[in-house]
């Protein structure tokens, strides 16, 4: 008798499960890779840039809060993009688009050309720009790991992806500290602005919106990254954000994502400064010990996904997710405020890498929780704790040099430890669970 099913049931039923998930993964690190570099070139070209252009450190904040404003606004317009002409299109264009705002930014005359005023609004502009045009990366990232990957396998991937972006911020600081030494901060941003130009070509040549769609899976993988989750029609974006905002769980993780990445943000914008200008390394000592930074969060990150995984499997999501974030956070408050209090450089290089760490520890679990709680809503999900994750860049781009101006750098570093005290906190009212109405996530399929 033969067997019954589909054609498509019976070859998933008796062949071997292609790897192109995985491939699909190195596409989404490349993404997230290349738009740090991008992101991240400004906080190590700013000493720089701020002796040319005459800025001060309060205006240096505004331009970082620039980026981080519109970051956050145009996470929920960036989920709409992506669902209205699908992930391969809007990500290939978001890529053409951080190319371009790249180049312009190495074009910004200074004096005597421009006065200090003219400049910082054409800085400011343009940030602003760069923020609007990444906004869709990682809704789109988490969607696509939600579509691509089987559910016991999303802490991994978030993790692998986190890794990444810490990867390419750890290649700015030597690379980029190196070209501003040699050539100059505005050719240093022409130099890596064609990796946006390269980066749309890949994505365009290798992703698809639909594992299915793909010309080289097979049905046995299509049934591997969909078993367990019923195929159910997403709702519309709109709506979407609206069910996930109604979520008092959905709500919390927000709030304690805002809080860590108050540290994320301190780290981003300011390490290499208070490294070069407040502890005295060399420029090039500074780029070297700024990507030593990201290089600890990117080995962390990927311990956070691996931990996170393992910890759901054994002892169930809402435990598993908070033992890791907890603790992650936890560590990285206490070696936060001790590094900010040692004397001695190279120690306290040490003790803040090691925070940052600890920081980045959490990123995946944080990405694996708004996946589930998001239930069929996962783009929504995603994009609102995302929206709420960086307005605190927003704020904290100014916040952090007003705090130094009047109690001194060390405090202003040390109110990361409370941020990430508060992050920690909030997870005690947090349930990583799926809503009931959606308990399965569908493929996101074109919709981030």
């Amino acid at each position: 008798m033969p067997p019954e099913g589909s054609l498509d049931q019976r070859v998933a039923a008796t062949s071997r499960p292609t790897r192109v998930r995985w491939l699909v993964l190195a596409l989404l690190c490349l993404v997230a890779f290349v738009g740090y570099v991008l992101r991240t070139n400004l906080s190590i070209a700013a000493p720089a840039m701020l002796k040319d252009l005459g800025l001060s450190e309060l205006q240096l904040g505004l331009v970082f809060s620039a980026n981080a404003w519109a970051y956050a606004m145009f996470q929920f317009p960036g989920g709409l993009l992506g669902r209205a002409f699908g992930a391969r299109r809007a990500m290939a264009l978001a890529a053409l688009s951080w190319g371009v705002v790249t180049l312009l930014t190495g074009l910004v005359p200074g004096l005597p050309l421009l006065s200090v005023m003219r400049s910082l609004v054409l800085l400011v502009t343009l940030r602003f720009l760069l923020g609007a045009v990444q906004a869709p990366l990682f809704p789109i990232t988490g969607a696509s790991i939600g579509t691509w990957f089987p559910v016991s396998q999303w802490g991994a991937a978030n993790g692998v992806d986190s890794a990444a972006l810490t990867v390419g911020a750890a290649a700015v600081g030597p690379g980029v500290a190196w070209l501003v030494a040699r050539v100059g901060w505005r050719q240093s941003f022409w130099v890596v602005a064609p990796l946006g130009f390269v980066m749309a070509a890949l994505w365009w040549r290798g992703y698809r919106d639909d594992p299915a769609e793909h010309p080289a899976v097979n049905p046995a993988e299509v049934a591997l990254i969909r078993e367990g989750r019923p195929l159910v029609q997403p709702a519309s974006a709109t709506r979407g954000w609206v069910t996930v905002l109604r979520r008092p769980a959905m709500l919390a993780l927000t709030g304690s994502y805002f809080c860590m990445n108050y540290v994320f943000y301190l780290f981003f914008n300011w390490f290499y400064y208070y490294l070069v200008e407040i502890r005295g390394f060399s420029a090039q000592d500074g780029g070297w010990f700024t990507g030593a930074q990201w290089l600890v969060g990117g080995a962390t990150a990927v311990l956070g996904g691996w931990l996170s995984d393992r910890c759901t499997r054994r002892w169930g999501p809402r435990l598993g997710h908070r033992l890791v974030i907890m603790g992650g956070l936890v560590l990285c408050g206490l070696l936060l405020v001790l590094g900010a209090r040692v004397t001695e450089p190279l120690w306290s290089v040490a003790l803040l890498s090691l925070s940052f760490g600890a920081a980045q520890l959490t990123d995946a679990p944080f990405w694996s929780a708004a996946t589930r709680m998001g239930g069929n809503e996962v783009a929504a999900a995603t994009g609102l704790m995302n929206t709420g994750g960086n307005l605190v860049g927003a704020f904290g781009g100014v916040l952090v040099p007003l705090i130094a101006a009047r109690l001194g750098w060390d405090v202003a570093i040390m109110t990361g430890g409370l941020c990430a005290g508060l992050a920690a906190l909030l997870w005690l009212w947090i349930r990583v669970e799926p809503p009931e109405a959606a308990a399965a996530v569908a493929p996101a399929g074109g919709g981030s």
